[in-house]
């Protein structure tokens, strides 16, 4: 029995031909890519095409629906945090964080992770599956649902490695900028990876006007791999060589991620090597101060170290922030609340 068709999964394009399929005009197309951005979950719902589509759609295709299993909202901030539950009962995690310059949300592009860094929770587990991107755009449309406020940016930093995951996240961006849909600016957009090279070099080929960020976390091979693995397959001259490639191709700033860990890269010495490193490269470096993991032994940087390593980097003339905490009271790390969810899972069972 052939499966039916994900419509929030389509692009316009994919949606016109399977119009064109089912005996009807191109144009429906569009009709239907507008409610399922409005958040309509029903075919039914779509109350300006006649009954006798709507009985096609049901018959041939569905619309993926991921439903809130739970909600944690954190008393400091407002961040807040979401657990998924997919249709096949996996969970994923999302997080939405407010700013001034408008509602931000985080999203999952796996169900766990393969990458195997020693400082995450996503990856402990290793991966299950791949997110479709109709997965990864229904946790925006459920929050906009849920807070009836519109997302104005998205950052592809949760559970799971986007260019693990790469075909679906590229047709994520398509879907989610086009003007019939969310129209969600690709300048509004980050994704992050820990340095797939081949999917960098391509991403800069397409050149598109999403903001890359490089999970990075290290300023030498020895350590970089001791922490992340993809570093053996990519080492660092060769990612850096492709960041390089990426600045010069699309004339962007990269972003480069650094956690910091307490005595293990957070010294005078780790960021003086590391501006050594990045200096001839279009960038801006987001230190981050570790969120703990429980199932790691690994601790959040001292605050002092912190500030000094952001003056080094300075000082060698690279703009470095200091991430802002954000949900810090309800686990909004990748990964955390989802372990908790399944292991709660297990004991009722």
């Amino acid at each position: 029995m052939k499966s039916k068709i994900d419509l929030k999964a389509c692009t316009i394009e994919e949606l016109e031909k399977f119009m064109i399929s089912i005996g009807e005009k191109k144009f429906r197309a569009k009709q239907i890519f507008g409610w399922i951005h409005k958040g309509i979950n029903d075919i039914d719902g779509m109350s300006n095409i006649s009954k006798n589509l709507r009985e096609k759609l049901k018959e041939k295709s569905t619309i993926g629906t991921i439903q809130i299993e739970d909600v944690l909202i954190s008393k400091i901030d407002g961040t807040r945090k979401y657990l998924f539950l997919l249709e096949d009962e996996n969970i994923i995690e999302s997080v939405l964080m407010k700013y001034k310059h408008g509602n931000s949300v985080c999203v999952s592009s796996q169900v766990g992770c393969r990458m195997g860094c020693k400082f995450c929770a996503s990856t402990i587990d290793g991966v299950i599956r791949n997110l479709s991107a109709g997965e990864i755009l229904d946790q925006v449309l459920a929050i906009q649902k849920d807070i009836g406020e519109r997302v104005s940016n998205v950052v592809i930093m949760g559970s799971g490695e986007p260019f693990d995951n790469y075909e679906e996240v590229m047709k994520f961006f398509e879907i989610i900028n086009h003007p019939e849909g969310l129209n969600i600016s690709l300048r509004n957009i980050t994704v992050s990876t820990c340095g797939l090279v081949p999917n960098i070099l391509d991403l800069a080929d397409k050149r598109l006007q999403v903001t890359l960020a490089i999970s990075l976390h290290a300023s030498n091979n020895a350590l970089r791999s001791k922490m992340m693995p993809i570093n053996r397959k990519y080492p660092l001259e060769e990612l850096l060589k492709a960041c390089k490639t990426y600045t010069d191709q699309t004339n962007k700033r990269i972003t480069f991620e650094y956690a910091l860990i307490r005595d293990v890269n957070d010294s005078t010495e780790d960021a003086k090597e590391l501006a050594t490193k990045i200096k001839n490269i279009l960038c801006h470096v987001n230190l981050i101060p570790l969120n703990k993991v429980d199932e790691r032994e690994y601790d959040t940087a001292k605050t002092d170290r912190i500030k000094n390593f952001q003056r080094i980097l300075k000082n060698h003339g690279i703009e470095a922030t200091i991430r802002r905490e954000l949900g810090s009271d309800i686990n909004a790390a990748c990964g955390q609340l989802r372990r908790k969810y399944a292991k709660e899972k297990r004991q009722e069972q």
